[in-house]
């Protein structure tokens, strides 16, 4: 259950960040005072999202007992929502290459994994 856990909470929590850092580039003016009255507005989802990726990283721990696991899954886990932001707001369909690196991660995430 605590994979189940881990992945769910992480998963959620680096797509909700991803999200508003999206959104925030794709729609919110550059300027100081509109940048931090955004930041202020979603400040409460970046709590919460931060509690989902620190709850995440935690039930992962005890699923696997090795912090280094946990945190290169989430890192390849994060890259793979970045492609999924760039399609969702910038259209930007991922190429060759962008498949081949994520194939590189999944299987150095293997590699870590095997004893």
């Amino acid at each position: 259950m605590n994979y189940f856990y881990g992945g769910t909470f992480l998963f959620f929590g680096l797509f909700l960040i991803n999200c508003l850092f999206s959104y925030q580039n794709k729609h919110v003016d550059p300027a100081f005072w509109t940048t931090l009255k955004y930041q202020m507005y979603v400040f409460p989802l970046f709590l919460v999202a931060n509690m989902l990726i620190g709850y995440g990283i935690k039930f992962g721990f005890k699923a696997v007992h090795n912090l280094t696991f946990v945190l290169l899954t989430s890192k390849g886990m994060e890259v793979i929502i970045a492609v999924l932001m760039g399609y969702l707001f910038f259209k930007e369909a991922p190429t060759w290459k962008t498949l081949l690196g994520i194939l590189i991660i999944v299987i150095g995430v293997i590699i870590s994994k095997i004893k």
